[in-house]
């Protein structure tokens, strides 16, 4: 005879919440289409960072083909994706 322990369930209500507040990230990628200062404006409106924070983000996903944009619960990545989506900036939301 086997000592098992029952596994605790999590409803589906708990599972989903769970996964909308895990870690995401909107990723944003290097494209040859826009100008530095377009995505730098871009990432301010979709972010509501500085502009220097905006400009590094950029330099980054042009120097090393990608950068982490934002960070927040899938949702927030989700409406932060669709803004720099608006201009067809490159990006994916990770998680």
């Amino acid at each position: 005879m086997t000592n098992t322990t029952p596994t605790p369930h999590l409803d589906e209500e708990t599972q989903a919440h769970s996964r909308e507040s895990a870690p995401w990230q909107v990723v944003l990628f290097n494209d040859e289409v826009h100008s530095f200062d377009e995505v730098i404006l871009q990432v301010q409106k979709a972010t509501g960072c500085s502009n220097p924070e905006a400009e590094r983000i950029t330099l980054q996903a042009h120097f090393k083909g990608k950068a982490c944009t934002f960070q927040g619960t899938f949702s927030t990545c989700y409406k932060v994706a669709g803004i720099l989506r608006a201009i067809q900036l490159i990006v994916e939301i990770q998680g």
